[in-house]
């Protein structure tokens, strides 16, 4: 007898769009070196949970984020590329550390104009460090934070 794991979905962390994770201007995250996962680029600035869980750490510069899905897997929710020089400054986080969250609840905000002003790309990033296969749904389309983006 074969049993099947079921396929778990997660949702997109912003409005924007969605591009395959080996295409971000980055080759920690483009050559997967901490995990798969996906990216948005982002158009409003407004960051959500892609899947409900529960937040494990907040960086202190808030340009990170990791959260356990009620499955068990850790998801690191990365905010703009190289903007922990920035010291959280164009950052708001919603949540704190050891926090419920639920799918499409508000995590955090990125000041647009300010990354566009100090030169960084507003990429919202999830990779999955534990996790070995999965894929995106869809790519380089406009998301909303109802859509399912990648399949693990």
């Amino acid at each position: 007898m074969r049993f099947f794991k079921k396929k778990r979905v997660l949702k997109s962390i912003a409005e924007g769009r969605l591009v395959p994770l080996t295409e971000v201007n980055d080759a920690v995250f483009s050559k997967q070196m901490m995990g798969i996962g996906f990216a948005v680029t982002a158009h409003s600035g407004q960051i959500y949970a892609p899947v409900s869980g529960k937040i494990l750490s907040i960086f202190p510069t808030l340009h990170a984020i990791t959260l356990e899905s009620e499955n068990g897997d850790t998801l690191l929710i990365h905010l703009g590329l190289d903007t922990v020089e920035l010291n959280g400054a164009p950052f708001t986080v919603f949540v704190q550390e050891g926090a419920t969250v639920n799918a499409g609840q508000k995590l955090a905000e990125m000041d647009l104009s300010m990354l566009a002003k100090e030169g960084k790309d507003p990429v919202a990033i999830v990779v999955l460090p534990e996790v070995n296969k999965g894929e995106l749904i869809k790519e380089n389309i406009l998301v909303s934070i109802e859509d399912d983006v990648f399949r693990i």
